[in-house]
């Protein structure tokens, strides 16, 4: 049985350049760091970067962090100082801000969280919703 998320790993091409997009633009807690790699965490997510070839994707697949309502504008004052790339603009509920890491991987910024995310749904279904 599944209990819950253990980690996320991404390829990265630059191991210095992503350390410091992940630990000074979002904010991430470094761990330990190798010729391959890196440990970083936020709360209970641990974030493994791995020295490889990031192959691009086109399609809606992405990591979306939690951010509070209080630190929104701050956390994304950051990210657009650091010139991160936003590759959606926000349609849904809570308040997000959609960016590419150096790498070019689909990340989020979201405030709110799947019970808030239901209750809007509630309110305004998405075409063929059903609850299960």
């Amino acid at each position: 049985m599944i209990n819950g998320l253990n980690h996320i790993t991404l390829a990265v091409s630059d191991l210095e350049r992503s350390l410091h997009f992940y630990t000074q633009a979002l904010g991430l807690t470094g761990h330990a760091k190798w010729d391959s790699g890196a440990y970083l965490s936020s709360g209970d997510l641990w974030l493994c970067l791995s020295c490889d070839d990031p192959c691009p994707k086109d399609d809606y697949t992405h990591i979306a962090f939690d951010v509070s309502a209080e630190d929104f504008d701050a956390c994304c004052a950051r990210l657009e100082a650091f010139n991160a790339s936003q590759w959606k603009v926000n349609k849904s509920e809570g308040r997000s801000m959609y960016i590419l890491d150096p790498d070019g991987h689909k990340l989020e910024v979201h405030v709110g969280n799947l019970q808030s995310r239901l209750a809007s749904i509630a309110e305004k279904a998405y075409s063929g919703f059903v609850w299960l």
